[in-house]
């Protein structure tokens, strides 16, 4: 069963079937390059077929580690930056509860995350958070120099010796980096941290998929399995049928991509509903440093209605006319809420009184979209069935194809992200960092 869906019916006054049909054969193309790794960046595509490739044994490790820290630890704190965090707090998001960590006593482990920003009173904040907690680690970095997580690590690591003592400490962290080399390899190798593999051939913008993204997830009590089965799907399914009728990430891959080309340069993606939140963080990741080079790619931003509505809405309806919308949009809430009848209707919503919170955001959804056709925004919809594993899985994996694919019709390598290290190398000379320069 596919899980997601697109509406297209606002866009009709822009493109329309026949424009599509024309860039189906540019489409075959870039599939069989994808397909037979021909191009750029194909050293990088081992997320391609990473769900087939991803065994009930290796499922099962995951799940017995996930299993021995739930046991010896009421907070996991995962200390990682980009994909090495963005990922899995999407899945935890998106499926668990919106207040889990602030529900004691409901036998579930707590997830925070460090390693995301260079933040003391973050890193404060959290060391009051987990006082009273049993604590584990999990580090995530290919490399383990990243500055954020390295710096993240190194404080947490002192507070884990300080309050078990450095033994106890050490079987307190679990680490997932690369198989062979980097300081952080070096590091576990030496102290007998339990290890997790980040595959050289899938970069951490891919990789939520693979143990970076599922340890975490298992931890926080997520089917993993349900997660993999979705994104083995919607697999299955990109690489049977090129065909944008029947292949829901190309058709939308290729819809971004004549909206950009008709003068439409910024994707502003908007949810209804605040479980997609961190989902539209990792997916600004994916597409951002998949797409923004060589003086081309879509703009990603996000937005959560109706919250924004009231801070940004004036901007979308009235402003510069840059923009597409994509409506990532939940067709059936975990639970449901109904608004009571009141005898005096002071508020006077009694006309809504027995309707469900559900029924009235779609009205608030499809009220927006109307508006914002009418202010001149072209914009599309995404439709998600369920809050479920399986399905989160499956956007997973049509996210990381549909971009995939915009890269390469923008003539960009959808792998790599040079631009990345402009900053770094400033920051590290400005830091007086040994072999960058004296800074200033």
């Amino acid at each position: 069963m596919t899980h997601i869906s697109l509406d297209l019916e606002n866009l009709k006054h822009i493109t329309d079937t026949q424009e599509l049909n024309a860039m189906q054969p540019e489409v075959d193309r870039m599939h069989q390059m994808l397909e037979r790794g021909e191009g750029q960046g194909s050293d990088y595509l081992g997320w391609l077929h990473l769900p087939s490739g991803t065994t009930p044994d290796s499922i099962e490790v995951i799940q017995k580690a996930a299993r021995n820290i739930q046991e010896r630890c009421t907070a996991l704190i995962v200390i990682g930056i980009g994909g090495s965090y963005l990922g899995a707090k999407a899945a935890v998001d998106f499926i668990g509860h919106t207040f889990s960590n602030q529900i004691s006593g409901n036998g579930k482990t707590k997830i925070y995350f460090a390693g995301q920003n260079i933040s003391s009173d973050y890193l404060s904040d959290l060391l009051d958070a987990i006082g009273d907690e049993d604590i584990c680690l999990n580090v995530i970095s290919k490399s383990g120099t990243t500055t954020e997580p390295a710096i993240a690590f190194r404080i947490l690591k002192e507070y884990l010796e300080k309050k078990y003592g450095a033994e106890k400490a050490r079987q307190r962290i679990w680490v997932t980096t690369d198989q062979a080399k980097g300081a952080l390899k070096s590091l576990a190798d030496a102290q007998g941290y339990p290890q997790f593999v980040i595959p050289d051939d899938v970069g951490g913008r891919y990789s939520v998929l693979t143990p970076v993204g599922l340890l975490p997830m298992a931890v926080a009590g997520i089917d993993i399995a349900a997660v993999i089965e979705g994104a083995r799907k919607m697999e299955e399914l990109c690489t049977v049928q090129a065909n944008m009728g029947e292949n829901p990430a190309y058709l939308y891959s290729v819809i971004r991509y004549l909206l950009y080309s008709k003068g439409f340069p910024l994707e502003l993606m908007a949810s209804f509903h605040p479980a997609f939140g961190t989902v539209m963080e990792w997916w600004k990741q994916l597409a951002g440093e998949s797409e923004g080079k060589n003086l081309r790619g879509i703009f990603p931003a996000s937005v959560q209605y109706t919250t924004d509505l009231h801070s940004l809405g004036q901007w979308v309806q009235e402003g510069n006319r840059i923009v597409f919308e994509t409506f990532i949009l939940l067709d059936t809430s975990s639970r449901q809420l109904e608004i009571p009848q009141f005898d005096n209707d002071d508020d006077g919503l009694n006309y809504l009184a027995g309707k469900s919170l559900d029924f009235v955001n779609d009205k608030a959804y499809k009220g927006t979209a109307m508006a914002h056709l009418e202010g001149g925004v072209p914009n599309l919809a995404i439709h998600l069935k369920e809050r479920s594993a399986e399905a989160l899985g499956q956007l997973f994996y049509f996210f990381e194809r549909a971009v995939a694919l915009t890269g390469y019709l923008c003539r960009v390598n959808p792998f790599d992200q040079p631009g990345v290290e402009f900053y770094k190398k400033n920051m590290f000379a400005l830091l007086k960092k040994p072999g960058y320069g004296k800074g200033n």
